[in-house]
């Protein structure tokens, strides 16, 4: 151990004399400088988003009635697992190995090739590139956890997250960061706000519409009935832990930092990012106290990270100006898609297709906006593509799913609370009282 933190030390203290002078100008950056200072960006960037994962189960944890918290803290612990062993398995090489202008990669396990010297045509730890493409297919899942809350079985829902993570957000990627047919074309975008984003909430949509409504959500006649979250708190907690891991999320997606052009790149898009997260904030705050004459926390929490997926698709091109402008329409989105939803009896828990699947529409279809080596007509295009896979794929596992399994469970397990009946573990048990909230 104790040679191993001289090492550490030693190496440390010789990157820093590396880095410098490397960082002076460009032209100076050696082949092993670059292969590590790359690498160390999708490192930093990859546990930014993984711990998005404690992000999104705060943030459902809180927006779910408490008899149903365990449920959601387990499913996005059994989540994140499934899509690491998925991704290696198969989807990071039906993602990118040899899709070469088409429409899929290769099946098969990934192997890491080898780090070092004999690496560095890479510009990068391959480990550290799958690591960073890891947790974005672990994201992609979460947002379906929150949709589907309080009525859906535990197993059907970890085989989706199977199929999801190995297959469909895959095979969806490998389009355009794959190098797929719709890259081929021009479509973009950057960090995924429709790759990641659109395509849970599609996946979420396509679950909300087979599996039907919370009982007593709806009225016969039309009426909606509030289900309060247990803890407004772990939803804030959750919001700012995902709005962190944002900024790996979209800055580490620059996929190089070995130049000072990169690393100012880098800084450019942690700056968007947080200034179209704030403008969605306040557009919620501002659209909820003149239509409502109060202001909902929960549309609040939901305008930020609508924000963020609004510049997620391009975070780097737009002025301060614009990126306020786009996230701010992705919180007025939120605002508007919400109650738009419960008119059409659609339950979405924790409003999940307004902020990923709507506003990440939103996002990948403004990219001209800021970005001039686009076109509308493209990115429609990739939307499109996107929506009808995607929705087409899920509805049909869904079904299978609900035909083999069943997806649902009873009116009697709903009412008890998915914690005392699918695990047993209650989240506060000297507040259970068997039938309660």
């Amino acid at each position: 151990m104790t040679k191993l933190v001289a090492k550490g030390a030693a190496t440390l203290g010789a990157l820093g004399l590396m880095v410098a002078p490397a960082l002076a100008q460009d032209s100076g950056v050696t082949a092993e400088t670059q292969y590590i200072l790359n690498t160390l960006l999708f490192l930093i960037g990859g546990f930014l988003v993984m711990w998005m994962a404690a992000g999104f189960a705060m943030l459902e944890a809180g927006l779910v009635r408490s008899k149903n918290v365990s449920m959601q803290c387990l499913k996005n612990i059994a989540l994140y697992s499934i899509a690491g062993l998925m991704f290696w398995i198969t989807g990071y090489n039906l993602m990118y190995a040899g899709v070469d202008g088409g429409f899929i990669g290769s099946f098969g396990p990934y192997s890491f090739d080898p780090v070092g010297g004999n690496a560095l045509d890479t510009g990068y730890s391959t480990a550290s590139d799958w690591f960073f493409q890891m947790v974005f297919c672990a994201t992609t899942a979460s947002i379906v956890s929150g949709t589907l809350a309080e009525r859906i079985k535990l197993w059907p829902f970890l085989v989706f997250t199977v199929v999801l993570t190995g297959f469909i957000y895959p095979i969806a990627g490998s389009w355009q960061w794959g190098g797929g047919f719709l890259s081929e074309m021009g479509f973009s975008d950057f960090a995924g706000s429709t790759l990641v984003h659109s395509v849970g909430g599609w996946a979420a949509l396509a679950g909300a519409l087979i599996l039907g409504a919370r009982k007593g959500k709806y009225g016969a006649d039309g009426s909606v009935f509030p289900m309060p979250g247990s803890s407004m708190p772990l939803a804030t907690l959750g919001t700012f832990i995902l709005w962190l891991g944002w900024f790996g999320f979209n800055g580490a997606s620059q996929l190089a930092m070995g130049t000072i052009g990169d690393v100012s790149d880098v800084s450019r898009i942690f700056a968007n990012t947080n200034m179209a997260a704030a403008a969605g904030v306040v557009v919620a705050i501002i659209l909820t106290q003149i239509l409502y004459k109060k202001v909902d926390v929960t549309m609040a929490l939901n305008g930020a990270l609508a924000g963020l997926v609004s510049i997620t698709a391009e975070p780097l091109a737009p002025s301060v100006l614009q990126a306020v402008i786009i996230g701010g329409i992705g919180g007025a989105i939120v605002v508007f898609a919400v109650p738009a939803l419960d008119k059409l009896k659609i339950d979405d828990v924790v409003g999940a297709i307004p902020v990923h699947l709507l506003a990440g529409i939103w996002g990948t279809f403004i990219v001209p906006f800021s970005n001039a080596d686009t076109s509308y007509g493209t990115q429609l295009i990739g939307i499109v593509c996107y929506g009808v896979f995607t929705l087409v794929a899920s509805a049909i596992v869904w079904f299978i799913l609900k035909a083999v399994m069943g997806i649902r469970v009873t009116e009697e397990e709903e009412a008890l609370g998915l914690d005392k009946v699918e695990i047993g573990v209650e989240a506060y048990p000297e507040f259970g009282i068997g039938s309660g909230r």
